[in-house]
């Protein structure tokens, strides 16, 4: 009788802390959205591999055990990384560093001129340099990046709201400012074009000519061209420079603006390798509500995105944690959110905003939006994506070897570890499944 009561209680509580969400259930639960999901995850982040095992002599190897473990992502997963170092405790600083290479290869970099660049030609490059909250100097996080094998991406070269500039540019003198913003990028490009690969190059052009113009500088009408003209004469081929910017999708959408935008500056042949995309959705009632960002119309957008031919990269993803059942709701909306976006065919990569609560950007942190908490502990957000990122999107198998020595898989792209088991005796290799080449590797047992 005790045990009955007990489950029945259990049940009860489990059952209450459930957040209800019914029309957000509904949509995305549609066949025909998870159909699309699971098809376009299937045929764009994975890939055939075939693997021939031979002897010393070159003659095929027949049973060989061969062992599949991807190792990383060649889809990037990221993060800014505004605050490495900059927490209260030594032990709070290693628990950002830890959860951050967890489930990160890809870091966004700050380069806001106003906290780069305070007084007029002392740019705090060197890791060295006086401590801005949110700012650690460029040298010391691309350090960083590299001791930890993570992809890094300034942000950005050119963003000339009031707030993120510095006193001394001249804020009503537009041709002025265009000599000011060469040298500083040309510094920029000058010290790290060679170990920051991705850029932003412009920043929220809908704000400035649409809907806040009086906070923004007086830049020419050919401002935004400029910029990437400018980018595309400092920075090798090698580069990806990119636009980033916000839509909205549902009630007042904002995607025709975005699309616009950039076949204005394909138009201009201007250099343009890819299209970021800003995903701030601060309004998560309205999201649970289907009225802003349904995954049908979502699909729809990036579709027409994908019309432009350039890949597409989304660049600041926040999803509220506060109030009632907050962290299950984030947990939830970015699980959905991730699927669909990993699945969209010209998209490259995805980057959370602020990985910890508190770390965000002035009152945005009242919203609670960090994967971890104030403790750099674990939030159901981080948890939904680490499923994700290290668990259903990374590919373990086993596999035998035939008489032609010939083994094959499909996984999910990436760098991989391959042992290879004979005879009691075993190699390790590891290749590369690229969507870029074709995937056939030999691996060729000098022991035998």
């Amino acid at each position: 009788m005790i045990k009955c009561l007990l489950l029945i209680v259990y049940i009860f509580i489990v059952t209450e802390s459930v957040a209800q969400t019914p029309v957000f259930d509904q949509l995305w639960n549609n066949a025909l959205v998870k159909e699309r999901i699971s098809k376009g995850i299937e045929k764009y982040r994975k890939g055939d591999a075939t693997i021939v095992v031979l002897d010393k002599s070159g003659k095929p190897l027949e049973n060989a055990t061969i062992e599949v473990r991807q190792k990383t992502h060649e889809f990037l997963f990221g993060c800014n990384l505004f605050v490495l170092g900059q927490l209260a405790t030594h032990e709070l600083n290693m628990k950002y560093e830890t959860a951050f290479t967890n489930l990160f290869n890809f870091a966004t970099l700050p380069f806001y001129w106003r906290d780069l660049e305070p007084e007029q030609g002392k740019p705090r490059f060197s890791a060295s340099s006086e401590k801005i909250w949110r700012r650690p100097p460029p040298d010391l996080l691309v350090k960083w990046c590299k001791d930890h094998n993570i992809t890094a991406k300034g942000h950005c070269l050119m963003y000339v709201k009031d707030i993120f500039m510095p006193s001394w540019t001249e804020k009503n003198n537009p041709e002025l400012l265009l000599k000011q913003g060469k040298k500083h990028m040309s510094e920029i490009a000058g010290r790290y074009k060679d170990d920051i690969p991705i850029w932003d190059v412009a920043n929220e052009e809908i704000q400035r000519t649409r809907t806040l113009p009086d906070q923004w500088y007086k830049v020419p009408d050919d401002y935004l061209a400029w910029c990437f003209k400018e980018a595309g004469k400092l920075f090798p081929k090698s580069s990806v420079l990119l636009y980033n910017d916000g839509t909205i999708v549902n009630e007042n959408d904002g995607s025709d603006l975005y699309k616009s935008i950039i076949q204005g500056l394909i138009e201009k042949k201007v250099r343009l390798d890819a299209m970021g995309i800003q995903f701030h959705g601060y309004k998560r009632e309205e999201m649970l509500d289907g009225k802003i960002f349904p995954p049908d119309q979502l699909i729809m957008v990036y579709d027409k995105y994908g019309q432009l031919g350039l890949p597409m990269y989304v660049t600041e993803v926040t999803i509220p944690g506060r109030d009632k059942d907050g962290f299950v709701l984030q947990a939830k909306i970015l699980e959905n959110m991730y699927r669909l976006w990993f699945s969209t065919p010209n998209m490259a990569g995805i980057t959370y905003w602020n990985l910890g609560d508190g770390t965000a950007f002035e009152k945005e942190n009242e919203i609670l939006g960090g994967l971890i908490d104030s403790e750099m502990n674990p939030k159901p957000a981080y948890q939904a994506l680490d499923k994700l990122i290290n668990h259903e999107w990374k590919t373990a198998e086993s596999l035998n070897t035939g008489k032609n020595g010939k083994a094959n898989f499909r996984g999910f792209y990436g760098k991989y570890q391959i042992t290879v088991r004979s005879n009691g005796k075993l190699l390790d290799q590891e290749i590369i499944l690229s969507k870029l080449v074709p995937n056939n590797y030999i691996i060729q047992l000098s022991k035998y």
